[in-house]
């Protein structure tokens, strides 16, 4: 027999959603003392306090009720999954779908595959997030994310990964610096160049990585987490760079062109791919997401 209703549950989510009970109240249109009465009856039967009531400022997940809160909602979501499913008895993909994306990767990609997939889905609605790597895993382990696009580089285990496509680095150049001559440029000739780190995980360890592969100590004269700052001191002239995103057009937002050579000789390449927690059981949407994510990646890049 349950001790718990899919209404408590779906309380208990709202709060968390909306950082308090008035605000959950306002958002459902359900009165304050009937979402408090139902918060207390859940951590009753449950056994758990969910929540840490704050004085005026809401409320926030207890240790306990982070595991307790992304379990929920993955409830939520297969329970609604069921409902439409028995509804339909079809195909019909619906509902939302929270997308999380490497910050660096978000704006080439993001917007050309949620629009193809909302073309095919009308009745799907995303929610959407950036972030660094750690950011990313850290949203999927407490359920805040469906699923997030990233770099497949120290994945663990505990995520089901989908490789989408690999692109090979670039070395990044002022426009006039001498290596611009070469067609494809050596990483020994870097050797002795000032370094523009792109510092954000784990893309600082995957470029450094690539350099200390050739022998090279990389002389890191500045670094940034932000794409378009790299950029724009490679622009500057204080250095190289070496990165997989390259934006349309070869100028820093300054305006400075800035030339891409390719790196002469085999590197390692840069995996995209999408990843979800393994204990999630995965609903119809998120297939069907998955599955145009792989059909829309073969016209970004070469398959791994």
């Amino acid at each position: 027999m349950l001790r718990y209703t899919l209404r408590q549950i779906e309380y208990a989510v709202a709060i968390w959603d909306h950082g308090s009970v008035a605000a959950a109240s306002a958002r459902l249109g359900v009165a304050q003392p009937t979402l408090s009465a139902a918060l207390a009856k859940l951590e009753e039967q449950m056994g758990l306090q969910l929540f840490i009531r704050h004085h005026a400022q809401g409320v926030s997940p207890s240790p306990a009720g982070f595991r307790f809160l992304a379990e929920a909602r993955n409830l939520l979501t297969h329970a609604e999954d069921f409902q439409r499913g028995m509804a339909e008895a079809g195909s019909l993909v619906e509902g939302q779908l929270s997308l999380a994306s490497f910050t660096t990767i978000a704006p080439a990609f993001v917007p050309p595959v949620i629009k193809g997939f909302a073309s095919q889905h009308p009745g799907v609605s995303f929610r959407m997030a950036e972030g660094t790597q750690d950011e990313l895993f850290d949203g999927l382990r407490r359920g805040l994310y469906d699923v997030a696009l990233l770099y497949a580089v120290d994945m663990t285990d505990e995520f089901l990964v989908t490789p989408l496509a690999s692109f090979a680095p670039h070395v990044l150049l002022p426009a006039r610096h001498r290596l611009t001559r070469l067609t494809s440029v050596p990483l020994a000739a870097l050797r002795e160049e000032p370094f523009v780190l792109l510092d954000i995980a784990p893309s600082r360890t995957y470029f450094t990585r690539i350099l200390e592969s050739a022998g090279i100590t990389p002389h890191v004269a500045f670094s940034s987490p932000s794409l378009e700052v790299v950029r724009g001191l490679v622009g500057q002239g204080l250095g190289y760079s070496i990165l997989i995103t390259r934006p349309r057009g070869d100028h820093s937002y300054a305006g400075e062109e800035l030339a891409v050579r390719p790196i002469a000789g085999e590197v390692e390449a840069g995996v995209i791919a999408l990843a979800a927690l393994k204990q999630m059981r995965k609903t119809r949407l998120v297939a069907a997401f998955e599955e145009h994510c792989v059909n829309c990646f073969k016209a970004f890049g070469t398959a791994p």
